[in-house]
């Protein structure tokens, strides 16, 4: 094969794969019975792919029937996965996420794919009327994360964000802490999270057989092929394991989105304004230059609210240096108040005062809503017995505070924002940034 794609054969492939995505055609939720199962199909099967769909086989109440990747052997490992379970070979394989959406005996999706790949994911499984699982950050734009929350607020399918600390007690617990008072007037919340990492350029490389490398790209721009740019999941590689994709940002955000959107969702649910947004962000960032990744490997953003509470996201180094931080943390969210504070991650909770830690609310107390397992959940959703712990209204809202952030210290100034209109105050140059074009035919209709 060639060292690259050419542009005409890569366009000539990607135009016959990319019909647009359009918004849903309102299509009814189905109907369980009691002894009905809820049929899946998992779209991408990287670890965490894998993970969640491994996750979800094993609910009784699930039956997974087909799966996709665009790698071969990934695809091939997920149909055996599958098969092995059940003791079976019915488990279904495509290349192509349109052609799994389109089986009328599926009920909902687990969309694991790269994070630009998203929002027109999840609006085909809208438009197809499925029920889904969808991992975060929505990713690409602050323009393409309305138009599926427009879709699904339009629709009656189930969407359940990747978010899943909010289906973990701890988070949960210092949440309604922080909003029943428990730590006084809650003044300033500070969030660390990974910084990204940094890869070197690579020489372009043939196109491996086994994978549709136009398919992985999609929307991103035209790049020639190299291993590491789209390299799955895998352990032993890379920080933690994650792929290099993560810190490109023609796929990804970054730390400050992908990792970010986790505990900035912790941050604002604890606040009380998940379902709006700061009117003010200012901060700066560090970008490695002339390398393979260009996403922040440094930064800190100051977010302020209406209601006087200043978020201060950073990465992990930034934060165990700054000067409100608390025994030593750095990593997670701590809330801090007038009368004490909270700091929890996913290692567990600690407090000013220490009584805070076991102190649980009280009856009278705003209890917020309870989920002990975020996929359990999701499928209780899908049959009609619950909400999804992760809605797409503050699923949005987080992932637009994640891509606000990065504007900001990419134009490095201060921005003020309307959060009920969603735009930016006299400020051409950055909602210019809230949407970014799609390549290669695709796009949201």
């Amino acid at each position: 094969m060639n060292k690259q794609i050419s542009r005409r054969d890569f366009l000539k492939s990607s135009a016959a794969a990319a019909a647009a995505v359009s918004l849903p055609t309102i299509i009814p939720a189905t109907a369980f019975g009691a002894n009905d199962k809820v049929t899946l199909g998992c779209v991408g099967l990287g670890i965490q792919g894998m993970g969640n769909m491994q996750t979800f086989r094993g609910n009784t109440d699930v039956k997974v029937v087909a799966v996709c990747d665009v790698h071969d052997a990934q695809l091939a490992r997920g149909k055996k996965a599958v098969d092995d379970f059940y003791g079976n070979q019915d488990c279904a394989t495509f290349k192509d996420f349109r052609e799994l959406m389109q089986r009328k005996d599926l009920d909902a999706v687990q969309i694991t794919a790269p994070d630009h790949w998203h929002v027109l994911m999840a609006l085909e499984a809208v438009r197809r009327g499925k029920h889904m699982y969808c991992e975060k950050p929505v990713g690409w734009s602050v323009r393409a994360a309305q138009a599926l929350r427009k879709a699904v607020k339009a629709s009656n399918v189930v969407f359940q964000f990747g978010t899943q600390q909010r289906s973990t007690g701890q988070f949960r617990r210092a949440c309604e802490l922080v909003r029943n008072g428990k730590i006084g007037k809650l003044q300033t919340i500070l969030v660390g999270v990974p910084g990204s990492w940094t890869y070197p350029k690579q020489d372009a490389e043939p196109v491996p057989k086994e994978l549709d490398y136009p398919m992985w790209l999609g929307p991103a721009p035209l790049a020639p092929y190299c291993y590491q740019r789209c390299r799955p999941y895998s352990k032993g590689q890379g920080w933690g394991g994650y792929s290099i994709w993560y810190c490109i940002s023609d796929y990804c955000l970054g730390m400050i989105g992908n990792w970010g959107v986790h505990h900035l969702d912790i941050a604002q649910w604890g606040n009380n304004t998940d379902v709006s947004g700061p009117t003010e962000i200012a901060g700066s960032g560090m970008f490695p230059k002339d390398m393979l990744t260009d996403c922040a490997t440094h930064w800190q953003v100051e977010n302020r609210y209406a209601n006087g509470v200043t978020l201060i996201h950073m990465d992990d180094a930034t934060a165990r240096k700054h000067p409100l931080q608390k025994n030593g943390h750095g990593h997670g969210v701590l809330f801090l108040g007038s009368e004490g504070w909270i700091h929890v991650d996913r290692q567990g909770m600690d407090a000013e005062p220490k009584s805070l830690i076991k102190l649980q609310t009280g009856p009278d107390e705003l209890h917020l809503f309870k989920s002990t397992n975020h996929h359990v959940n999701f499928i209780d959703a899908v049959r009609g017995l619950t909400k999804p712990a992760a809605p797409i209204e503050s699923a949005v809202c987080s992932d637009i505070l994640c891509n606000l952030e990065q504007i900001a210290i990419k134009l490095n100034r201060k921005l003020r924002w309307d959060p009920a209109q969603e735009s930016f105050l006299n400020d051409d140059e950055a909602n210019k940034l809230l949407d970014r074009p799609m390549h290669n035919g695709w796009k949201i209709a």
